[in-house]
């Protein structure tokens, strides 16, 4: 069965930068729709970004022209890479891979 793995989060400052990586443990001859989401405490998990099969990538206006979604076919990796972080982008992250199901989840902390 092929498992999710999330990777990247952390601590970082006002206006920092992070990189998560969600990646396949199998290898995927082409990588379908997937997913990020985050969950701030107390809130509903909501779409941040998504990037189809063919590389379109779509985000949400709260993160438009800061959060860049990418992925690697060779590497059976998506990426968000997260420019310009506030403190309102913390929450833990998720990516979801159509027909592959939910990442564990990381933590990312933002702080003023």
């Amino acid at each position: 069965q092929v498992q999710l793995v999330e990777s990247g989060g952390g601590l970082a400052q006002l206006g920092g930068s992070l990189r998560l990586s969600c990646k396949a443990s199998h290898n995927i001859f082409s990588i379908s729709r997937v997913d990020w989401h985050r969950q701030a405490p107390g809130q509903q998990r909501e779409l941040v970004a998504r990037i189809t099969s063919g590389g379109e990538a779509y985000y949400s206006d709260s993160v438009k022209g800061r959060f860049t979604i990418s992925k690697d076919n060779v590497e059976n990796t998506v990426y968000l890479q997260m420019n310009s972080l506030k403190p309102e982008d913390t929450g833990v992250y998720y990516c979801y891979w159509l027909g592959l199901g939910w990442g564990q989840g990381t933590q990312v902390t933002v702080s003023s």
